[in-house]
């Protein structure tokens, strides 16, 4: 599985003989390139390595903290070990009701189909799910799930699965290179994807990478908020930015899933998320005069309900001036038996000690919505996710298709299972079917130079305060709640903030190429701020995550998905027929209590 690796000095076809002032440049090929570690790449990758094809997997951050570590709560799949009565349809109903009709059937028919497949992986790969005394799989009640289907392991369900894959990943001697920044994906004349270009952030070693195809496995654009779920320097738009230079296009960038329940403090840590198993256990929302407010909004589900009326419940209740002093409301499981605590919300526990020495068993969390999810992505065919470029695959966070307006809670980590066999089975097919692949010396030439301009930039503009300038622009202008006044005023002072950034200043330091990677995160992140605000300035409808306060009521003529270009065109696409099987299982799409300020 080890790719071919040629030393710097050697020269090659896509490039001109190298010069004793070039940089080191480390050139390897591979048959298939995936860019990103967490669980969708390795899942694509193991797939790839036990079907004997090359394969190297790039990772931004160390393999075991990749984002999926992150994901806590849970995985769905209708296994039927709580409720018999559950089936992958009712799963797929349950997925497309709460997408608001804007998932695309054909991927959610895939996934929850493929859902139980996908377990049944994991538990090959040796993953220790939590299990009931006679040994099957338990599974807790998500948000909005008509049964009992999210399978755990504590509340540290995508770190045990992040670990299940690396280990599998492992035994199968898959190469990962970790603290890679790619930069530019590489294009022949024709259009078609041939490698990638990168440095290593340590010691700034470039990386030529020639690959027959390429997965894009790099994670969302949430980080572009100034509360997130994500760490810092995650999540700031990656593949978004290089999938559009490479000429593919985004399709509903401005979906992005507000987390109900992300921490106020310390400011260093806002947004850090507090598991929805705290309120899949019976965790109870009130406001700051102690009232239980999701009554008001959702009376039947109460705080079961799909996350974005629990989180736009918080907002309005905080915007209304029922919220805290600091601007939250309290996530109480004080009342659960310590026990069910310790033993199915551990992860919780220790998280609020360590940050804030609170005790979730005598006190409650102040919590507010935090930016989570990139419901939208990179545009795909549903059937392999290849993506408008030959021979370039998009999966995970960094696609789209499956959760349209709304994502379903525990759907995010079965889709990566699903979709990452799949994917794996496509690309190979794809690079065993070349017989010859050309290759563009200017491409790599245009890759090369990009780094070389930012390493010499010595401007006066700081890479860190314009990533915040782009994170209060989209916190004040697309957050929880929209308008077409402030969606404007956002994309100009995106204009304004691009237009700074040839007066960077870049300076790696003796620490390594953080900083030239933070150039790089601050221009994805103002091209997936321009596609965000530009494509919900479109969508004038409040629809699942959705929320404009100037047209509150969902639109049937908008149940369609928006086509970012990077010349700036949106397309309207239709949205595919559902199946009468899936279609019998569903509910009215209600959005009664939906926008309530």
């Amino acid at each position: 599985m080890n790719p071919r690796t040629t030393p710097s000095t050697t020269p090659s076809s896509s490039s001109p003989a190298p010069s004793s002032s070039r940089p080191a440049e480390r050139r390897i090929s591979t048959a298939v390139l995936v860019i990103g570690s967490g669980g969708s790449g390795l899942r694509a990758a193991i797939e790839l390595a036990e079907a004997g094809t090359d394969v190297l997997v790039l990772g931004k951050r160390p393999k075991n903290d990749a984002h999926t570590s992150l994901a806590a709560g849970g995985i769905n799949a209708a296994l039927g070990t709580m409720d018999a009565e559950d089936s992958w349809q009712q799963h797929a109903a349950d997925t497309l009701t709460e997408s608001y009709l804007l998932a695309d059937p054909r991927v959610v028919q895939t996934v929850t189909e493929g859902a139980a497949q996908g377990i049944d992986d994991l538990e090959r790969y040796g993953m220790p799910f939590a299990r009931e005394d006679d040994g099957r799989i338990s599974q807790r009640f998500f948000g909005a799930h008509r049964w009992r289907r999210t399978a755990f392991a504590g509340d540290y369900t995508g770190l045990e699965i992040q670990r299940t894959l690396v280990n599998r990943a492992a035994q199968l001697d898959i190469p990962i290179l970790d603290s890679v920044y790619v930069t530019r994906l590489l294009v022949n004349d024709e259009g078609a994807v041939f490698g990638a270009y990168g440095f290593d952030q340590t010691d700034g070693t470039r990386l030529l990478i020639h690959a027959d195809a390429v997965i894009l496995a790099a994670g969302g654009h949430n980080r572009i908020w100034r509360r997130t779920s994500s760490r810092r320097d995650e999540n700031t738009g990656d593949s978004f930015r290089l999938a559009a230079l490479a000429g593919a296009r985004l399709r509903d960038p401005e979906l992005v899933q507000f987390h109900p329940s992300g921490i106020l403090e310390p400011e260093s840590a806002a947004g850090t998320l507090i598991s929805e198993a705290a309120r899949g256990e019976g965790g109870i929302l009130t406001n700051a005069l102690g009232e239980r407010f999701m009554p008001r909004y959702d009376p039947e589900r109460l705080e079961l309900s799909t996350r974005d009326r629990v989180a736009l419940a918080a907002y309005t209740e905080i915007a209304e001036g029922r919220g805290t002093a600091t601007g939250g409301v309290w996530l109480d499981v004080s009342h659960l038996p310590r026990e069910t605590i310790m033993r199915r919300l551990p992860r919780v526990y220790q998280t609020m000690l360590e940050l804030q020495m609170l005790d979730i068993t005598q006190s409650p969390i102040e919590i507010a919505p935090t930016a989570h999810y990139s419901m939208g992505g990179v545009w795909v065919d549903h059937a392999d996710h290849q993506t408008d470029v030959p021979g370039l695959y998009a999966i995970g966070e960094a696609s789209s298709g499956l959760h349209g307006a709304n994502r379903l809670g525990g759907n995010s980590l079965i889709e990566l299972l699903v979709y990452g066999r799949i994917v794996g089975q496509a690309a190979a097919a794809y690079s065993a079917g070349l017989t010859a692949q050309n290759r563009s010396a200017d491409a790599v030439a245009e890759a090369r130079g990009e780094v070389d301009a930012l390493l010499a930039a010595d401007g006066q503009q700081n890479v860190r305060a314009l990533q915040r300038a782009v994170r209060d622009a989209m916190t004040e202008h697309a957050g929880v709640v929209r308008d077409e006044a402030g969606l404007t005023t956002g994309l100009t002072k995106i204009d304004e903030i691009e237009a700074r950034i040839p007066d960077l200043g870049v300076h790696p330091d003796i620490a390594g190429f953080q900083d030239l990677a933070h150039a790089f995160d601050l221009k994805a992140s103002v091209l997936a701020a321009r596609a965000t605000l530009a494509t919900a300035r479109e969508r004038r409808e409040t629809r699942g995550c959705h929320n404009r306060s100037d047209f509150p009521e969902l639109d049937p003529a908008l149940q369609v998905n928006l086509v970012w270009s990077p010349d700036g065109t949106i397309e309207r696409e239709a949205t595919a027929p559902i199946p009468a099987e899936i279609g019998a299982l569903m509910t009215e799409v209600s959005t009664v209590g939906k926008l309530v300020e």
